[in-house]
C-alpha cells in the first residue's frame, strides 16, 4: 500500500483533497506503552530544534484519536521524526518520515472523530489522513491559520472533515516561525519540504 497521509491543499481551492503529500500506513507493534501514563495524560510537550510546542489534548471530545496519539508519544514513535510539508498560511505537518524522508511503519487506522464540534483553528491540532476517513494514523498538523471553513467535517469533499483532538496552548511562535520556513519539492510526490531541517526532537506526555 503507498497511499500518504494528506491534508486538503490550499494551493488550489480550499474543497479540493491535496493527495501528493503527507504519508503512513501499514501495522507494526507497539511496544513499550504504559496504559496508565497514556490514559491520564492531558498534554505533551513537542521538543524541536526550532523551539517547543506545547498541546493541550480534548479527550472528551475525540477519545479514540487521543488514545492513538498518546500510544505513538509513549512508544517513543514521533522522536527523531520530522515536520515534512509546510504551507505558509495554512499548517504544519509531521509525525510520519524520518530525517531522509523514510515513512515510519504505523499501528492501524483510527476512526474519524471529526464530527466532536471542534473546529480546524489556528492553533488547534489535527490529524492527517488520505482521501479515506478513517484512514488517519500517527501524522498530525497544526493550523497555522483558520482552516475550518473547508477542513471541517461537512465542509470537506468527503464530509468527514479532519479530526481535531487538540490545541497549541505554548509556542505558536515556534509553528509561526516553521510555517515561514523556505521549502522545496524533493522526491517522488513529497512536496512543501523544508529546506532547513524541522525535527521532532521528543515528544513527551505530561500528567
Amino acid at each position: 500500500m503507498n497511499r500518504r497521509a494528506t491534508t486538503p491543499s490550499k494551493i488550489f481551492t480550499r474543497t479540493s483533497l491535496f493527495g501528493a503529500v503527507g504519508a503512513a500506513l501499514v501495522a507494526s507493534a507497539l511496544l513499550l506503552a504504559s496504559p496508565v501514563a497514556a490514559e491520564s495524560a492531558n498534554q505533551v510537550t513537542i521538543d524541536t530544534n526550532h523551539g517547543t510546542i506545547l498541546i493541550e489534548l480534548y479527550p472528551d471530545k475525540a477519545p479514540a484519536t487521543v488514545a492513538n496519539f498518546l500510544q505513538y508519544v509513549a512508544d517513543g514513535f514521533y522522536n527523531k521524526t520530522v515536520f515534512h510539508r509546510v504551507i505558509d498560511g495554512f499548517m504544519i505537518q509531521g509525525g510520519g518520515f524520518t530525517s531522509d524522508l523514510k515513512r515510519k511503519i504505523t499501528g492501524a487506522p483510527v476512526k474519524n472523530e471529526a464530527d466532536n464540534g471542534l473546529s480546524n483553528e489556528r492553533g488547534t491540532v489535527a490529524m492527517a489522513r488520505t482521501p479515506d476517513p478513517h484512514s488517519a494514523t500517527a501524522q498530525f498538523f497544526i493550523s497555522s491559520a483558520d482552516n475550518g471553513d473547508f477542513l471541517d467535517h461537512g465542509k470537506t469533499g468527503d464530509g468527514w472533515g479532519y479530526t481535531v483532538f487538540g490545541r497549541v496552548i505554548e509556542g505558536m511562535d515556534v509553528v509561526d516561525a516553521i510555517s515561514k520556513i523556505e521549502t522545496e519539492a524533493r522526491g517522488p510526490g513529497m512536496a512543501n519540504v523544508p529546506v532547513t531541517e524541522v525535527k521532532i526532537l521528543t515528544a513527551t506526555a505530561n500528567q
